[in-house]
């Protein structure tokens, strides 16, 4: 079992009251490492999550101004990087990610904080248009949305909800959260770091766990809630899309991912497998933005495949509590069974295994430890090239020319991130130029930043996370024509 201070309370948390689930109901939390039993937290569902909704509308009457949520933002960060340590540790026991990792994303949730911090008062002020129309002076307010939801997934604990809940706070909209049952310690001690250090309206934060659809349902279906972000599939995506219809619900998705990593044959092949490695084997290949179709132009094929599976080999796994350990478990049995899938497939129809694992070396009941691997001759026929895998499997996809890779590229429903790697900027600003993804990247493997938006095309989403447009999501603006002037 978990000790920590900052799990004191194993609990939901609603109108600032630490809450069991109404039934009594508990689900387990376990160590994706080792098995262990970390913890119990409440079951909740449906009772729960409409007394959070009215504890949030309630919250919605009381206005912040500017500087009192920058405040609450600056606290919040200063107090996530005091205890970064003892969040990662608890984010490494239930998620796997290694320690080392899991405090970076410590890191990268304050930064959203930080951010918008810096922004709000500026962001969020009141705008006057220069020219009278109509006889009036024109002012622009920006207003809060409303009570918002946020839906999160497993595996980045506390990023996700950084970039939804810091711009919701600076908006001043109150929040009704819900965190993936896999991985909710996360949720809750930064629940009680924001509960313990922030003077905030009683019900402008509420944190129900148990049963997604109680929870969902009751979020979209509840008139007081004026929008909801979910990160998560696009199966899910789609039904909180026509669950929306009903209020006309604002909706911000974060949806699938089928990132292509394009190495053309002018690009630095170092800096290009580096780049791989960094972006791939983040959260075990656990990422919706992590490259999961790798072209590689045949010029350069060989080569580059040598150099990625020379780094790959290298690769430690295991605990990653335990000193040196690059990459841990997958979270379950269902997503080891995934990739393990994938790899089945793509071998079976004619590619080979340049490193790791073949498939019936891999048993989950040994443990979810999945050898990071690299298979070559991969092709478009593959299950890894048209489902997104999530897991550390990279392979390895030979291509002729641009064209060619610009049209295998975009052959997907899904538009999150793409990759490009090449010496002339000519060359693949054109080709981003013709890629359907939100997010693409330039010879850098690098993910979303608080600075910049990110957010999904096609099939992987609506709207955007980080950046201005970030903040924009969680606020309306308010037209006022003034004509006593």
């Amino acid at each position: 079992m978990i000790r920590s201070n900052l799990l004191s309370h194993l609990a939901g948390y609603v109108n600032d009251q630490w809450i069991a689930a109404d039934t009594g109901k508990r689900m387990d939390v376990f160590n994706p490492a080792t098995g262990e039993k970390l913890a119990d937290v409440p079951f909740m569902g449906a009772a729960e999550t409409r007394r959070a909704i009215a504890s949030a509308k309630h919250a919605l009457l009381t206005v912040s101004d500017a500087a009192t949520r920058r405040h609450w933002l600056e606290v919040t960060r200063d107090a996530l990087l005091e205890h970064q340590e003892e969040i990662g540790r608890i984010l490494c026991l239930e998620h796997g990610k290694p320690w080392k990792e899991a405090q970076g994303e410590v890191q990268y949730a304050a930064s959203f904080f930080d951010y918008y911090a810096g922004l709000v008062e500026t962001a969020t002020a009141p705008e006057t248009l220069p020219d009278k129309f109509k006889g009036c002076t024109w002012t622009l307010y920006k207003r809060p949305v409303g009570v918002v939801g946020l839906i999160t997934p497993w595996n980045f604990p506390i990023a996700m909800i950084a970039k939804k809940i810091a711009p919701a706070l600076a908006a001043g909209c109150p929040s009704v959260i819900k965190p993936a049952p896999d991985t909710p310690l996360t949720m809750i001690a930064m629940f009680q770091i924001m509960a313990q250090t922030l003077d905030l309206p009683k019900g402008m934060i509420n944190l129900v766990i148990g049963d997604a659809v109680q929870i969902g349902s009751e979020l979209m279906d509840s008139p007081d809630v004026t929008m909801v972000s979910f990160t998560g599939s696009t199966a899910t995506g789609r039904l909180l899309m026509q669950q929306a219809v009903k209020h006309v619900k604002r909706l911000g998705l974060e949806l699938g991912g089928n990132a292509p990593f394009i190495v053309l044959d002018d690009a630095d092949l170092d800096g290009a497998a580096d780049g791989l490695m960094i972006n791939k084997f983040r959260g075990a290949g656990q990422t919706c933005v992590c490259a999961n179709r790798v072209y590689v132009q045949k010029k350069v094929y060989d080569a580059f495949a040598k150099k990625i599976t020379e780094r790959v080999s290298k690769l430690k796994v295991g605990d990653g509590m335990k000193e040196g350990t690059d990459i841990g478990p997958l979270i379950n049995v269902n997503g080891f069974a995934k990739v393990k899938g994938h790899l089945a497939d793509a071998l079976d129809k004619g590619a080979t295994l340049l490193t790791g694992s073949r498939p019936d070396a891999l048993d989950a009941t040994r443990g979810l430890f999945f050898t990071p691997t690299v298979i070559g001759g991969v092709d478009d026929t593959m299950r890894c090239c048209h489902e997104e895998t999530f897991g550390p499997l990279i392979p390895l996809i030979p291509f002729d020319d641009d064209e060619e890779v610009i049209r295998r590229a975009n052959d997907t429903e899904f538009g999150l991130a793409a990759y490009v790697f090449g010496k002339s900027q000519t060359r693949a600003h054109h080709i981003i130029a013709r890629l359907h993804f939100g997010h693409c990247a330039f010879n850098t493997g690098t993910g979303p930043a608080a600075i910049a938006p990110f957010g999904g095309m096609l099939s992987s989403g609506l709207g955007r996370e980080g950046g201005l447009e970030g903040l924009m999501e969680y606020m309306e603006t308010q037209t006022v024509p003034d004509g006593s002037h």
